[in-house]
């Protein structure tokens, strides 16, 4: 069980879910070929990659750690994805802001302060065949289980199953913002890219709690 969540974990939580863009670059970019310019696993490789690198690179509190990936990541190119994905890194700021380390309730808040300030910069709402169709059920998820659950690695599956839930619906969406929205109905039975990507994201953040907990699975049973 993970109940508390450090930087160190933080890190690890960026880095898998680099791994997991990394591993899925062609993925996403074909799912962009269908329904936008195709260039956005790339764009997501080099914003998780940033992330990585601001994160490793700075010390401090969780807030601050946030707050540097979150201005790495708003400066890459590639369209609207950096500033949107830099936007959810630094709402987390904000809600970690002075914390060394956070309880399962308090990751769930740092997690949907992450999506709202998101939210605060696109007229996108769920239901619009984007990233927020994965992201906000994953914040969901999280909330519901802090409530019952102290465990923190168990509330980030949650989050990431619900996440891939919310990305495989996207199928059925029909595209109303972006370049996506000019396509109309040719959207339909094509997940969206931001969503997958997310979901990708979110798995990543759930496989680095995973492992956390197995050296003290380990050392209960050695």
């Amino acid at each position: 069980m993970t109940t508390t969540l450090t930087r160190p974990i933080l890190l690890a939580m960026i880095a898998a879910a680099t791994e997991q863009i990394r591993g899925c670059v062609d993925e996403l970019s074909a799912l962009d070929s269908a329904v936008g310019d195709g260039d956005h696993g790339q764009t997501m490789l080099r914003a998780m990659e940033a992330a990585r690198r601001a994160g490793a690179a700075t010390d401090g509190d969780l807030g601050q750690v946030l707050q540097a990936v979150g201005w790495e990541v708003m400066g890459i190119d590639g369209g609207a994805t950096g500033p949107l994905l830099g936007s959810l890194f630094l709402g987390m700021a904000q809600e970690a802001a002075g914390q060394g380390q956070l309880n399962a309730a308090r990751t769930a808040r740092m997690i949907a302060g992450g999506a709202s300030h998101l939210c605060s910069q696109t007229p996108a709402r769920p239901g619009d065949k984007t990233m927020l169709d994965a992201l906000l059920p994953a914040v969901e998820a999280l909330k519901q289980s802090a409530e019952s659950s102290p465990d923190i690695a168990l509330g980030m599956s949650r989050a990431a199953d619900a996440a891939a839930g919310g990305a495989l619906a996207t199928r059925d969406m029909q595209a109303r913002l972006g370049r996506a929205r000019h396509l109309g109905a040719r959207t339909l039975g094509h997940a969206d890219p931001g969503a997958t990507s997310m979901a990708m994201i979110f798995r990543g953040f759930a496989q680095a709690l995973g492992a956390a907990e197995k050296p003290a699975r380990s050392s209960t049973h050695a």
